[in-house]
């Protein structure tokens, strides 16, 4: 799935002698005759970056976007940005010029930890990038690498149950447990037997996540090389690359010598199969081992994060909606019954909650701003004229919300996927948790299947309350904004197990 930008606070003070610098440049630049899109008022030097400090900027560029229009223009600091907001105008930028808007802009955080931008999220869009998008499709995600991993997302799913099971009657963080379980598997996936240093490179990862941020000052003023010292991000981005570079070089070095005279006699995780393809040797761009770094990064940070944020939304509606719990939880318990065995056999059975996690990766994509386009050429859109180098913002979570597309567009309600073509697949610009075009998300099959999984698991297995005789229409559902916007407060829950025939608890 696509990642998404991180806002972090604005620095209380800058050098006056940076900002009068900066002023002058900006001042010194002559009006462009385009006729750009239109956006609100915006001030010197920092330009509209102040309306856009508030906890959540999906929400906010949706409310400005309903004032000045679904195509809208920002100047973040130094960057002209255009934000997306309406079916028609994000056809524009994903369908009709999705090569123009193919690559990404600059920022800080994707270049450092990502390598120079040599990661399948972050190349820029080209023979490179093309041959990584290969690998990924027909190599790493797969649908036959996806289900050879079947076994080890049911072994951790039976710890799941397990853990809860021991913890019956008691209130339990839900939502931790969801996000650690959701990484376990995606770690799994992509080095196999737990290494001793996965916590760290995941502890790593979190931290990483919290400095994606187009929107960060080093990033709104590229061309002051130093607000990227002033700021700190640079050195502790750096410091946060240096050590998932030597985690990353020890877990690809004891992967090629446990290779050594035993190829074909060991299951493959994600670091095999890409020392696999580096080795054949008969690519245009041969694979480094920093590639390989890169391409691990980008998988183990979008496979952990945006299906743990899913998951967590999912079970979060279904408690606030107890008659939907109620009927998914009825057809997980009558699917598994029948088969005798409760796992990932019996998934595409459950059509019910398949609309459940539709439903609500449309009320909550867990990256509600697609990570930002960049436009190679100037492009005339809906009238308006969208200069060469201008960053793109796709807000999907404004269009899985649009009153012009859905009917009751804030109600939680499955039932509307009934009978309905519309899908993951980015052919329907209303439904684009995935994103859509050419960087739509690879490892949507990859996400899906971990999500669906876990919430079977958990409903199949046990009943679920809220503690402290708290209502279910009462769970707060407020969010928070970090690299994905997950809720503020965690979920806690008591789990009751369910008292089922004889069935193979995977």
């Amino acid at each position: 799935m696509e990642l998404q930008t991180n806002f972090i606070s604005f620095p209380v003070l800058i050098s006056f002698l940076v900002l009068f610098l900066t002023f002058l440049k900006l001042r010194s630049n002559r009006k462009s005759a385009w006729r750009l899109p239109p956006g609100p008022p915006r001030l010197p030097i920092i330009g509209n970056t102040h309306q856009l400090m508030s906890p959540l900027p999906h929400r906010t560029l949706r409310d400005l976007a309903s004032k000045y229009g679904p195509l809208m223009h920002l100047k973040m600091g130094e960057v002209s940005t255009v934000v997306f907001s309406s079916v028609e105008t994000a056809k524009e930028v994903l369908k009709t010029h999705d090569v123009v808007f193919a690559s990404r802009p600059p920022i800080l955080v994707t270049s450092i930890m990502s390598y120079n931008c040599t990661s399948i999220t972050s190349a820029p869009y080209g023979e490179y990038w093309r041959q990584l998008r290969k690998i990924c499709i027909l190599e790493l995600l797969s649908a036959k690498r996806v289900l050879s991993f079947r076994s080890m997302r049911e072994d951790l799913m039976a710890d799941l149950v397990q853990w809860a099971r021991s913890r019956a009657g008691t209130s339990i963080n839900l939502s931790e447990k969801i996000y650690s379980s959701q990484y376990a598997m995606t770690s799994t996936a992509a080095f196999g037997k737990k290494s001793p240093e996965q916590e760290k490179f995941i502890a790593v990862i979190k931290e990483a996540i919290k400095f994606v941020g187009g929107f960060n000052i080093a990033d709104m003023f590229p061309s002051i090389k130093l607000l990227e010292v002033m700021s700190g991000m640079r050195p502790k981005i750096e410091k946060l690359h240096n050590e998932s570079n030597r985690i990353l070089e020890d877990i690809i070095q004891g992967h090629k010598k446990a290779r050594e005279g035993n190829e074909n006699e060991q299951e493959e995780d994600l670091v095999d199969v890409l020392l696999k393809v580096q080795k054949q040797g008969d690519l245009q761009f041969p694979l480094t081992t920093d590639n390989i770094k890169a391409v691990i990064l980008d998988i183990f940070s979008a496979g952990s994060e945006t299906p743990a944020t899913a998951a967590d939304w999912v079970m979060s509606e279904l408690i606030k909606n107890p008659k939907m719990l109620q009927k998914a939880q009825t057809e997980v318990r009558e699917v598994f019954n029948r088969r005798g065995q409760a796992g990932e056999e019996g998934l595409s059975e459950l059509k019910y909650l398949q609309q459940v996690v539709k439903e609500a990766l449309r009320l909550h994509p867990p990256v509600p701003l697609l990570l930002p386009r960049l436009a190679a050429e100037t492009r005339e859109i809906c009238g308006y004229t969208i200069p060469v180098k201008t960053k793109g913002i796709i807000n999907a979570w404004a269009l899985g919300r649009d009153p012009n597309c859905w009917n009751d567009p804030e109600t939680f309600d499955p039932e509307r996927f009934n009978d309905t073509s519309v899908d993951f697949k980015g052919n329907y610009m209303e439904y684009i948790p995935f994103g859509a075009g050419r960087r739509i998300c690879p490892g949507m099959t990859f996400g899906l299947v971990q999500v669906e999984l876990q919430i079977a698991m958990l409903l199949y297995h046990f009943d679920w309350k809220l503690p402290g005789g708290m209502k279910n229409e009462d769970l707060d559902m407020t969010e928070t904004f970090a690299v994905t916007v997950r809720r503020k407060d965690d979920l806690h829950l008591i789990p009751t197990p369910y008292v089922q025939p004889q069935v193979d608890p995977r």
